[in-house]
C-alpha cells in the first residue's frame, strides 16, 4: 500500500472519467452508450444533466443523438442509487435495483411496517401493474395503496403524503422517461417494469451478492482509485455490505491498495490506466460524477474545501454546475432564460486560474449542440 496524493488521485479518477475512445463523427448513439459504459451512471434527477456530462466529455454529441439512445433503449433512466434518478446503460440497470433494493430496504420496511406482505411481494406487485404501460407517479401511488389495502391492511396510510410517492416507483425496479416535454426536460415522467423493456434479469436479481460485487467492480472501474465509504456513499449501500463486496472482488481479481492524504485507504483495479492531465476547461451538470462518486471528504481530490462549500448548499442539498479548469473545480456556471434562448454566466473563485474566453465559448457551444439551446451572451466573472 502506497501513499499517494489528492492529485494523483484525482488525474487516475480523471483518466476513466474522460476516456479517449473511439469516436465516430459525427458521435452516434453507440458513442453515447459507450461513453457512459466508461464514466459510469450519471445522476439526472435533473434531466438536463446527463446531455450536459456528455457535452462535456464527447466532443460534437448533438441533443437528438443522445435522445435517441434513450429512445432505443441503448441508455436507461430510473430511480434507483440514493433514491435518486440515474441514467445508465442497460446491463448496469440490474445492478443498481439491487443496490437500491438493499440500501432502501430499511428505510420501506420502516415506513410501510407490512406485517404480513414481504417487501418483495410488494414490489412484484408494482411491477406487474406497470409491466404492460408507462404508469405516472399518482396512479402508482393508488396502486401501491390500494394494493396494500387488500392484501396488508392497515399499512397504507402513511403512505399518503408526497414522500409515500417515492415508494411507488423507489424501489429500482422501474424505467422513467418522459410523458410531456423531450428528455432534457423536467416534464412529467412515467414509468415502467425494467423487465418489460429490457428482458428477463431473474438471474441478478436472484444473487445480489454477485451483483453487488460487480457494482464495486464498476464503480471502481468508473470512479477509482475509492475507499469503502466513497462507494458505500455512491451506491447507498451500507458499509458492511460493500466491505463483504470489496472482499469478494479481491477473490476474484487483483486489487491495488493507496493510502489517501486523509489516511483513507483507496483501492483499484490492478490494470486500471494510470494518472492522466487534463488541461482546459470543461462544463460539468449539476451533481456530476466528479463530486457523486466520492463521499464528501473524499472530493477533496478534485475541489478545495473552501470552495466546495461554495458550490454545496447544505440547506437544501443542492449542487452548483461546477467548472473544472485543469484538473480542478474552481467555479461555477449557470445558464439563465427559459425555451431555446438562454444567456450564461461563469463565475471563477478567487486564486484560480480564470477560463480563458476561448476555453469557455468552445465548451458552451458543446452545451449548444448536446443541450439544444442557443446561448446568446456570456459573462465570466470573478466571484
Amino acid at each position: 500500500m502506497s501513499a499517494t496524493s489528492w492529485a494523483e488521485l484525482a488525474g487516475r479518477t480523471l483518466a476513466r472519467q474522460f476516456p479517449t475512445l473511439p469516436v465516430a463523427n459525427p458521435p452516434t448513439a453507440l458513442d453515447v452508450a459507450a461513453t457512459l459504459a466508461a464514466i459510469g451512471p450519471v445522476q439526472a434527477q435533473t434531466a438536463r444533466s446527463p446531455f450536459l456530462a456528455l457535452a462535456a466529455r464527447l466532443p460534437g454529441i448533438e441533443h437528438d443523438t443522445i435522445a435517441d439512445a434513450y429512445e432505443n433503449l441503448q441508455i436507461v433512466r430510473g430511480s434507483n442509487l440514493r433514491g435518486t434518478v440515474h441514467t445508465c446503460i442497460p446491463s448496469d440497470h440490474p445492478l443498481l435495483e439491487v443496490a437500491t433494493r438493499t440500501g432502501q430496504r430499511s428505510l420501506w420496511q420502516r415506513t410501510i411496517k407490512p406485517a404480513h406482505a414481504t417487501l418483495e411481494q410488494i414490489w412484484a406487485g408494482i411491477e406487474e401493474y406497470a409491466h404492460e404501460e408507462y404508469r405516472t407517479p399518482a396512479e402508482l401511488l393508488a396502486h401501491l395503496i390500494g394494493w396494500l389495502d387488500r392484501n396488508d391492511p392497515g399499512h397504507a396510510a402513511q403512505l399518503s403524503d408526497t414522500a409515500g410517492r417515492y415508494f411507488a416507483f423507489g424501489h429500482g425496479g422501474l424505467l422513467r422517461r418522459p410523458l410531456t416535454g423531450g428528455w432534457a426536460g423536467q416534464g412529467a415522467a412515467g414509468y415502467r417494469t425494467a423487465t418489460a423493456l429490457l428482458g428477463d434479469r431473474t438471474a441478478v436479481l436472484a444473487d445480489p451478492d454477485s451483483a453487488l460485487t460487480d457494482l464495486v467492480a464498476r464503480h471502481l472501474a468508473a470512479f477509482g482509485p475509492a475507499g469503502r465509504r466513497d462507494i458505500a456513499w455512491w451506491s447507498g449501500v451500507g458499509l458492511r455490505a460493500v466491505d463483504a463486496a470489496l472482499e469478494r472482488l479481491a477473490e476474484r481479481i487483483e486489487l491495488i491498495a493507496y493510502t489517501a492524504p486523509d489516511g483513507e485507504v483507496c483501492v483499484d483495479l490492478a490494470d486500471a490506466p494510470g494518472p492522466v492531465e487534463l488541461p482546459g476547461v470543461r462544463l460539468l451538470p449539476e451533481f456530476d460524477a466528479l463530486l457523486c462518486g466520492f463521499a464528501p471528504p473524499a472530493r477533496a481530490r478534485f475541489v478545495d474545501p473552501d470552495h466546495y462549500r461554495r458550490l454545496w448548499s447544505p440547506d437544501n442539498g443542492l449542487l452548483a454546475a461546477p467548472i473544472l479548469v485543469d484538473g480542478r473545480l474552481t467555479g461555477y456556471w449557470r445558464l439563465s432564460g427559459n425555451g431555446r434562448r438562454r444567456t450564461a454566466q461563469i463565475t471563477w473563485f478567487p486564486r484560480t486560474r480564470r477560463p480563458r474566453t476561448a476555453e469557455s465559448d468552445e465548451q458552451l457551444a458543446a452545451v449548444e449542440r448536446a443541450y439544444g439551446v442557443e446561448i446568446t451572451g456570456v459573462q465570466i466573472e470573478r466571484g
